[in-house]
């Protein structure tokens, strides 16, 4: 049994308060032949700029330090790509580094940045992260992705992601779900939802408008998951410059953008689900000792923690994250979230590890209508909206770029800037998209804080990101 130390339990403490003032991405598409990965990060890091109402040339004098994150050297055919960008955006010759944590790449360079801005290290710092995802076949590269799985254990039984989520959902299915038809309607619910947000983002990869019959007749990749139950394979990149307060304060003069203060904290687990050793339930702060004590009468073989079902991970980044934040209740402290929808069964699972819901409880915040930005049921705002930006399965997954991606969604909202940004006439002219006639304005009403959760394999590493007004923080200082 998994037992932990209270030296290993302490609440991660910044030596002082970070911020996130501006972020910003590139298109994403599943191929890009007439874009070099370098021009790429270039549009991203122009976008920051410009919300800044800076040439980059004026924020690149800010810098300090660079973090870099992309998952595989495959993919682009350039090992050390870090220093490629490094020196295409002019850097040269800063202090940078390169991270590696599969899918979780993203939102681990914004903690290795937040961690090098709150020990006094650096007072700015560039999170830039890309994938280049469109110069391998598609099964070359699910075959690639997959070598992030243990290699002894996992890779036997398929050289593709997909297999190893269809066994998670099916257990899940069959306990939590009780094997009901309905289940599997849910999951093809959230499909639906991403895939149709995305056609208000001009940088989304995957907008279809799409029906649950759609998704349940798509073909079988690993049986119950189908082909729109999964994520997007894509090109892009996407940045985000994190700064000590007196630097926010002197970047952010001229612009619309307000420093958010930021909170990164992470998890981990074996890359072997099925030899997961079993522990007690961590609880959030909004849970409690008798919560899980029926739990495998309620849902027979669903009491062994965390089995097969969960994600350790992204319960122990949650864990971490809302004690440094100050965060009770994610339902009612949170007001929008971008979560790491690799496949409609790991947005559910996810759901209960950051206590959103309870164990075995997850597809009622889709059931609920809780997860929409209008509640289809009540008509009225969803209480907890997620992934507005169509998420993975319907914005994009260029893996490195996308935990910076849900970073810079969320930050839009709390700028007030969602419609500013997603309803741009000349960014979807430029991205050489059709804005639809039917465009819907999805900004979260007086949204001040927020949550993304980037997340890697099965689980094997999960970062928490927590963006906050700082007009409404919830520990005083």
């Amino acid at each position: 049994m998994i037992k932990f130390s209270k030296q290993q339990l302490k609440v991660p403490k910044l030596m002082r308060p970070v911020y996130l003032v501006t972020a910003g991405q590139s298109k994403f598409d599943r191929a890009m032949p007439d874009k070099r990965t370098e021009e790429l990060c270039i549009d991203a890091f122009t976008m920051a700029a410009d919300l800044l109402n800076m040439s980059p040339a004026e924020l690149k004098r800010y810098i300090h330090t660079c973090y870099y994150g992309h998952f595989a050297d495959h993919f682009g055919d350039q090992l050390l790509g870090e220093a490629v960008i490094h020196d295409r955006l002019g850097l040269d010759p800063l202090g940078n580094a390169g991270i590696k944590t599969g899918g979780a790449t993203g939102g681990s360079t914004l903690w290795e940045a937040m961690k090098t801005v709150a020990s006094g290290y650096s007072d700015c710092v560039l999170a830039m992260g890309w994938e280049r995802m469109d110069e391998v076949p598609t099964d070359e590269g699910n075959f690639l992705i997959s070598c992030a799985a243990d290699k002894d254990w996992e890779s036997p039984l398929g050289h593709i992601y997909t297999g190893y989520y269809a066994v998670m959902a099916q257990k899940y299915w069959q306990v939590f779900g009780k094997a009901e038809d309905s289940f599997r309607r849910t999951l093809a619910e959230i499909s639906v939802k991403h895939h149709n947000y995305a056609r208000f983002n001009p940088f989304a990869h995957g907008p279809m408008k799409i029906t649950v019959e759609d998704v349940l007749k798509s073909p079988v990749i690993a049986d119950p998951l189908r082909a729109l139950d999964a994520c997007l394979m894509s090109v892009g990149a996407a940045c985000a410059i994190v700064c000590d307060e007196d630097t926010a304060v002197r970047l952010t003069k001229n612009s619309k953008n307000t420093p958010l203060r930021l909170y990164v904290a992470a998890g981990s687990h074996t890359l072997r689900p099925a030899d997961r050793r079993d522990m007690e339930i961590p609880l959030l702060p909004n849970e409690t000792e008798d919560q899980y004590k029926n739990l495998g009468k309620e849902f027979p073989g669903g009491e062994r923690y965390p089995g097969f079902t969960g994600f350790l991970g992204a319960r122990m980044a949650a864990w971490y994250g809302y004690r440094m934040a100050g965060i009770t209740d994610p339902m009612e402290d949170l007001d929008v979230i971008e979560l790491h929808d690799a496949f409609t069964i790991s947005d559910v699972q996810t759901y209960e590890d950051i206590g959103l819901r309870p164990y075995g409880c997850g597809r009622d915040f889709v059931e609920s209508g809780d997860c929409y930005h209008i509640n289809p049921k009540t008509k009225k705002p969803g209480r907890l909206p997620s992934n507005l930006s169509g998420g993975l399965i319907g914005c994009m997954h260029a893996v490195g770029a996308t935990g910076i991606m849900q970073t810079f969604e969320i930050a839009t909202h709390l700028w007030n800037r969602w419609a500013e940004i997603h309803g741009d006439e000349k960014l979807w002219k430029k991205f050489n998209r059709k804005k639809p006639s039917d465009w819907t304005d999805l900004q979260v009403k007086g949204a001040k804080r927020a949550l993304a959760i980037s997340h890697a394999g099965v689980g094997s590493h999960v970062t928490a990101t927590i963006l906050m007004h700082p007009d409404h923080l919830l520990i005083k200082e």
